[in-house]
Formats: structure tokens, sequence, C-alpha cells
């Protein structure tokens, strides 16, 4: 089945023609989204009946939010998944972690006290964080150069559909109230492990087999190599030293800034809407849940039909839905501040940014994390960019509940400033990259001729 990846695959690499098997290893990829974003929002969606049901005050709550998939917990995946899926492959680091976050739902679905909530929520958060770096790059190298931005887009609507999926279950099953909670959190564990078993069928990137297979060659024929670096490469530890450097240091700062200060939005209302919604808004369970689905479908809807279709044709397209998309986001939060709390204003806020984060969000976020470095150093970056954006997440979301206890504002303002530097942040320094191969790009930021298809 290799032969049909990258390089041998049938269909055109440099081109935009992608085939079904593409798509169906892209959608078992993107399960990673699904189950990230769904753990976050069915934590976030039982928050007030934990609460209630566990007697936890609003320090142990904002303490569960960063410990979680949402937060630190899933930046310690993040920083170790992405590093061995460099080191050892992406098939590796795929194969097994999805058990690992079943083991962790599992543990949630049954909680019947604090720690056994809290370990579960470690767990799950471990387990997804080491799958999305790895996933991610897993379909970055495969894809067409012509439908990168396409296929990535995918994995960013399964991210909104696990909340969609959630939250409709969890609206349906409102009237149990924290067994309908643990019910979501068995649908996650059931989907966890299908997937698992349908990836069975998934094979290891052609480009890191091509790229990990020239460095041992590399590496052997080196009389000097040094055997106290064995079994890890001698290559491994310059790669390591190359990501601090030049185009790829100035890459991951850039990444790291976008995606850190949009995410410490996009963060808060994955978890914290239903439970201000409900705490501030005076919205009963069921209602703060479905305004919050909302924000997701439309996340999904613009996805699908602008994301996806023009990420690839070129430069301006891309800095255009950047810059509409960061200019919605801020005026969703500006809302907060300018008018009262009400469910108009909190409706306008879901729609804005809504639509706004699928035009200058996550999704522009992985399709640059693929592009922007090379294929040995592709995990490790954006295990570091998105385990560095958790911590800050889990930081922040500890403080959450108390600023939301004083009032809706405090929360606004700050949202407000990060969504504000991530747009203005990610439009000036938007890079050329769509359309072009992996190799050309890294030819390029290197400073060697286009034709010199660099692959580590």
């Amino acid at each position: 089945m290799a032969e049909t990846q990258s390089g041998g695959n049938g269909f055109d690499e440099h081109g935009d023609q992608v085939t079904a098997q593409i798509w169906k290893w892209t959608a078992l990829a993107g399960m990673a989204s699904y189950l990230d974003a769904g753990s976050i929002v069915a934590l976030g969606a039982g928050f007030a009946l934990w609460q209630e049901s566990l007697h936890l005050n609003n320090s142990t709550l904002g303490l569960l939010a960063a410990i979680g998939p949402n937060a630190i917990g899933a930046a310690i995946g993040a920083f170790v998944g992405g590093r061995l899926g460099d080191l050892l492959g992406r098939k590796r680091i795929y194969q097994y972690d999805l058990l690992v976050y079943a083991a962790g739902m599992l543990l949630i679905a049954l909680a019947i006290n604090t720690p056994m909530l809290f370990i579960g929520t470690v767990i799950v958060g471990i387990a997804v964080g080491a799958d999305v770096p790895t996933s991610l790059a897993l379909v970055g190298e495969f894809a067409p150069d012509r439908a990168r931005g396409r296929l990535l887009g995918l994995t960013q609507v399964a991210w909104s559909l696990g909340p969609i999926i959630v939250l409709v279950v969890a609206f349906a099953l409102s009237s149990l109230d924290l067994l309908g909670i643990r019910i979501v959190y068995a649908h996650l564990l059931v989907f966890a492990l299908v997937t698992w078993y349908l990836r069975r069928g998934l094979v290891e990137s052609a480009r890191w087999t091509a790229a990990s297979g020239a460095a041992q060659a590399e590496r052997t024929s080196d009389p000097e190599a040094q055997p106290e670096l064995a079994p890890i490469p001698s290559h491994v530890a310059s790669n390591i030293r190359n990501l601090l450097l030049g185009p790829n240091m100035a890459a991951l700062i850039w990444t790291a800034t976008v995606y850190l200060t949009w995410n410490l939005a996009a963060g808060t209302n994955g978890i914290f809407l239903p439970y201000i919604l409900r705490t501030l808004g005076a919205q009963s369970q069921g209602a703060s849940v479905a305004l919050q689905c909302l924000s997701f479908i439309l996340t999904a809807v613009v996805t699908i039909f602008i994301f996806m279709p023009f990420s690839d044709r070129g430069h301006g397209a891309r800095r255009l839905m950047w810059g509409v998309g960061a200019i919605m986001q801020v005026g969703a939060f500006v809302a907060f501040l300018v008018f009262p709390f009400t469910t108009p204003v909190a409706l306008a806020n879901i729609i804005l940014f809504g639509a706004g984060a699928a035009l200058a969000g996550e999704a522009f976020y992985k399709t640059w994390s693929q592009e922007l470095f090379p294929t040995m150093l592709r995990g490790t970056a954006q295990g570091i960019t998105f385990g560095t954006a958790r911590v800050a997440l889990g930081i922040w979301s500890f403080f959450v509940p108390v600023l939301a206890g004083v009032g809706i504002r405090p929360v606004a303002l700050l949202l407000t400033v990060f969504l504000a530097i991530s747009g203005v942040v990610g439009f000036i320094w938007l890079p050329n990259t769509a359309g072009k191969s992996l190799e050309d790009i890294e030819a390029e930021r290197s400073g060697r001729p286009a034709t010199e298809q660099a692959t580590v």
C-alpha cells in the first residue's frame, strides 16, 4: 500500500487533484481534530454540572480546564508527540495514541470523584496533544501542492464537527444532567476506538520516509558520527539547532504568536462559553449548549464553502480571507464591550466569531505549520507552537472563571486584544506559500534555488 503515497499515488502531487483514497486518509487523520475539539467542548459543556455534583469552587474549575485537552495536558502531549513523530515516524505515534485517549475518556465517563475526573482529563489531553501534530504533518506531506489548504481545511471541518455532535448530544440529553454528559464522553470513547481500528490501514508518510532514509544513509557513511548520540542520529541534533536559527526560527516565532493569541480567544470560547452563558447570561443548560453549537456550525460551513475552495488560490486570496476573518473576530468581542450582555449580543458574538475563525484561525495555522518547516522538523515545530499555545491557554483558563465572576467585560477586553494581535501579525507577515511544493518552499526559505528539492 505504500506505493500509493506521494510520489506514486496515482495523482499529480504538484497539482490539485485529490483521489478518494487521499480524502479517506485525510478524514482519518483529521479525526485527531474531531477528538481534540470534542473533548474540549464536552468538558466545557459539563463544567456547571461537575461543579454542582462534586462541589468544585471556581479555582478548582479553572485548574481542571488548565490541565486538560484544552491546555497543559495537550501541551505535554504535543511537545513529546511532535518530536517523536519526527524521530520515529508519523505512524508510530498515531497508531497508538488513540488507545491512550480512550482510556482517559473512560475514566472521565465513569468518574465518581474529583481525582478520577482530573486524572482522566490529563490523560485525554496528553493523548490528543500527541496525535494532532503528527496527524497534521501526515496530511500536509501527502497532500497535492495546490490542494494542501483544502485537505487541511477538511481537518478543521472535523474540528468543528466534534463540538457540533458533542453539543447536539449534550443538548438532547440535557434533561439527564450529569448522566447526559457521561454519555457524551462515552460517544468520544467509541469514536476513538473506531478511528484507531480504521487507521491501521494508513501508511507512513513517504516524505518522512525519504527524508529519514536519506539522513540515515548520510549518517552511516560518516566516519566521524559520534557514538554517544546513538540511537538518536547526529543529524537530529543538528536539526534541533537549526530550528532556532534563520528562517526556521522566524517561522517558529510567527506561527507561535499568531496561534497563541488566537487560541486564547478560541479556547475560552470553546470550553467556557456554555459556563459563561449559564452563569452570567441566565441561560439554561440546554440553551447555552445550543448557542455554542451554532458557532461551530458556522465555522464548519464557512470552512467548507470559502476556506477550502479558495485557500490554495494564491497569496492575495489568503491575505483577503485572513483580513476579513480577523476583523470579524475582533468585532465579536468588541460587542461585549459596547453593549449589555444579552442574548442578542451573545448571538452576534457567536456569529462573528464562528465565521471569522474559519477565515483567520486554526485552519491557516495548520496549513502554515506544514509549509514553513522542513520534513524532519515539521512535527517538532508544530508540537512546540501547539504546546506553547496550550500552556498559555492553561494559565489563562485558571483565571477565566474568576474574571467571569466579576463580569463579561474584563474577559472580553483581553480577548479583543489577543485577537487584534493575532490578526495584525498574521496579516503583515503572511507568507507567500500557496500552491507551492513543500520542497520548493523550503528551498526558497533557505536561499537555495527552487529546483533543489530539499527533503530534510
